[in-house]
């Protein structure tokens, strides 16, 4: 700002000096037009040839343009290219008038010199170099935050899958034991599809961080095996309504464990939301490029101010919430599937609508 301040001021003052040299020339090039031969035309003659940096236009009284000085040497007889500089110096500078004393006269158009018009945008150029290395250095530190991010996410899935491994492994071994001996217990079933879960939820911690294999699926068949997971495993008052075609196949690259963790996060934050009453609507359209899941519920609703916080790591509203599962689930959906998660619309005291966007071509 300094700088800007100092170099106008400074163009003010060479603005000034450069029409004072103008007027000296015109002044030079009046006493050459007189008679009088007791001027020191050598003098005069030399003011006017050191006029060499700023382009100037000599005119009548009709206009017609006389001569010009200190323009493109290849097109300073053009006279086109020179009428439309006068165009254009009539706008910027006032001429000096050569009076002649006889009711004639003639005008000098000048316009700023190279070296003035280039300290006028050096304070701009300077200017945009600085923007230019702040937004390189933003840059450079979002990258290396976001990578550092990365480490800390892909650490933390690592151990986790690590910690969950070994008693998922003895919870299997002491079901499979409790059905041999107990076969009519029916419960040991259903204990078995919970450790089958928590087998499939090791292995997706495992596959944070490594470039997941991609599949063609049918993500209708996805999302209709995660609702009857879950439907069993929620309050009777919570109703899922699929407003889809279950017989129909929209096919989609999808990592099937990494997607159903998604949608279980979405289900479970929709759940939350309502409080474990309400409904959750689940629609799934497609077009050539894309395929598109909505899950709409019933709850609390999201403050339209939140519709992009809600995805940032340990934003939660929940009293023990950790605020990892829709950060969890964007950067399933961004990174792995190059797909999109957001918000398309949502009503607080009404409920939510979230929108999964997956692209239907080969990553």
């Amino acid at each position: 700002m300094g700088s800007l301040i100092y170099t106008n001021n400074l163009v003010g003052r060479l603005k000034q000096e450069e029409r004072k040299n103008i007027e000296l020339w015109a002044e030079a090039t009046r006493l050459l037009s007189l008679s009088d031969t007791s001027q020191n035309v050598e003098f005069l003659f030399s003011i006017i040839a050191n006029n060499n940096t700023i382009p100037v236009i000599l005119t009548d009284e009709s206009d017609s343009i006389i001569s010009s000085g200190n323009f493109d040497p290849e097109r300073r007889n053009n006279s086109r290219f020179l009428r439309k500089n006068l165009n254009k110096i009539k706008e910027k500078n006032d001429p000096i008038k050569i009076d002649f004393g006889d009711g004639h006269f003639n005008l000098i158009y000048y316009k700023d010199s190279i070296i003035l018009t280039m300290l006028i945008f050096y304070p701009y150029v300077q200017l945009a170099i600085i923007l230019l290395f702040i937004l390189v250095s933003y840059l450079a530190f979002s990258s290396s935050r976001k990578a550092e991010q990365n480490q800390v996410w892909v650490g933390m899935s690592k151990e986790t899958a690590h910690q969950l491994g070994t008693p998922t492994s003895s919870l299997a071994g002491w079901i499979e034991i409790l059905q041999q001996k107990y076969p009519e217990i029916s419960i040991t079933r259903e204990l078995a599809i919970d450790v089958q879960r928590l087998e499939k939820v090791t292995e997706r911690f495992s596959r944070i961080g490594s470039k997941p294999a991609l599949t063609n699926e049918n993500l209708i068949s996805i999302v209709s095996r995660t609702i009857e997971y879950l439907k069993s495993r929620t309050s009777s008052k919570v109703r899922f309504i699929s407003d889809y075609n279950s017989e129909q196949e929209v096919i989609v690259p999808v990592n099937s464990a990494l997607f159903e963790w998604v949608l279980e996060n979405v289900f479970k934050n929709a759940i939350d939301s309502m409080e474990g009453s309400g409904e959750i609507t689940i629609r799934i359209l497609e077009s050539d490029k894309n395929a598109v899941i909505d899950i709409s519920d019933t709850g609390k609703g999201i403050p339209k101010s939140a519709f992009n916080k809600i995805f940032n790591p340990g934003y939660t509203t929940k009293q023990r919430g950790w605020g990892l599962g829709l950060s969890l689930a964007k950067r399933i959906i961004e990174e792995y599937h190059k797909g999109r998660i957001f918000v398309t619309n949502s009503e607080v005291g009404k409920g939510s609508c979230l929108r999964i966007v997956m692209n239907k071509e080969k990553i």
